[in-house]
């Protein structure tokens, strides 16, 4: 399995640079694998799209304001993107960054409108290790403070409203990018699924570097997935059991859902509570054996996303690439019906 056999090519102009006005109307793409059949909905028509058999597991990590930018005490200017607290002390915190450009240990920097200061400690390649002063406020009360929405590279439009990076049922503060396949979620269309019996249950995956760090070797079961804390709780694992246990199908909301689900998931199909690290990656082949089906946005090409949902797409038969498969030629059917792509872009339900 090579990482140009996870490649397609998409317009510039198809990857969605600003949220639609009104959340739930983005566009819904449905794969059905038994039936190779591919159709066109809104993703306001989800709750007529599925039924009071299917049980809708959501993440509800808080994506934090983790953009700053900085200055090095000999003037150079940086862009930092806080990842996750390694260490607490009682006047410092010790934070895994991404810098642009590279900082080195034993360098200061002082962030922007503050005179609060951090130094460099280890440099583990591709990520810094920072240590914050945290004598007058946490790093978080800092990054609430002064810290913008980290959106993806790709999307050069500022963000007007920052919660429009946000799902509606963010709770815990800890994602350094957005389980985006949340964000076409309203209140009034969650109120939908409730009234027809769909359950609904939240487990928390707070996304980093393992969701989004580039593949950059050709053979793919050489990369190395960067770890993700999550947690699953036993209130929900028991939800999520008994689901099972009633014939019901577990659709997870998104990638990060999925890799939560699968890590936790027994060989029954069953689920462990479990709160840890995980750097669990799904490429084809894969056996799932948890989540029946998912729903996801559309994925860049060669991202362990894609490699995902072309594991996921393709279970039950052969793989050769993306582009031979049933997801790849839905990815070909969404460039030319002008789908939007990527983070603010629409999404598939793959049943």
């Amino acid at each position: 399995m090579i990482l140009s056999d996870f490649d397609y090519h998409l317009p510039q102009e198809r990857i969605a640079q600003t949220p639609l006005a009104t959340r739930d109307h983005s566009r819904l793409l449905c794969v059905n694998r038994a039936t190779q059949e591919i159709t066109h909905h809104h993703f306001y028509d989800l709750p007529n799209l599925l039924t009071e058999n299917d049980v809708l597991v959501m993440n509800n990590s808080k994506t934090i304001p983790a953009r700053v930018f900085a200055h090095k005490i000999t003037g150079g200017k940086l862009e930092l993107l806080f990842l996750k607290c390694l260490d607490q002390s009682e006047n410092s915190e010790t934070w895994e960054v991404l810098s642009t450009p590279a900082i080195k240990p034993l360098q200061t920097v002082i962030f922007d409108q503050t005179e609060i200061s951090a130094t460099c400690t280890e440099d583990h390649g591709y990520t810094k290790h920072l240590r914050v002063d945290t004598q007058s406020e946490s790093v978080l009360q800092l990054l609430h403070r002064i810290g913008t929405m980290p959106t993806p590279h790709y999307i050069k439009e500022k963000l007007q409203d920052q919660e429009r990076y946000q799902t509606i049922y963010a709770k815990f503060d800890g994602s350094a990018a957005t389980p985006t396949a949340g964000l076409h979620f309203t209140t009034e269309l969650l109120e939908k699924l409730h009234q027809k019996k769909i359950e609904t249950i939240e487990l928390t995956l707070h996304v980093g570097l393992g969701t989004f760090l580039p593949v950059k070797v050709e053979d793919i079961t050489k990369h190395a997935m960067h770890q993700e804390w999550y947690e699953l709780t036993n209130e929900q694992a028991k939800r999520i059991n008994q689901a099972k246990k009633s014939g019901k199908r577990i659709v997870a909301v998104g990638t990060t859902s999925v890799r939560t689900l699968e890590t936790c998931a027994n060989p029954d199909g069953t689920v462990r509570a479990e709160t840890g690290s995980t750097s669990i990656f799904i490429y084809p082949p894969y056996t799932f054996k948890t989540v029946d089906a998912m729903i996801t946005n559309f994925h860049l090409p060669k991202s362990t996303l894609l490699m995902l949902i072309s594991a996921f797409a393709t279970e039950k038969g052969e793989f050769s690439t993306f582009q031979d498969s049933l997801v790849g030629k839905a990815y070909l059917e969404a460039i030319a019906q002008e789908y939007r792509f990527f983070s603010f872009g629409d999404a598939m339900l793959i049943e």
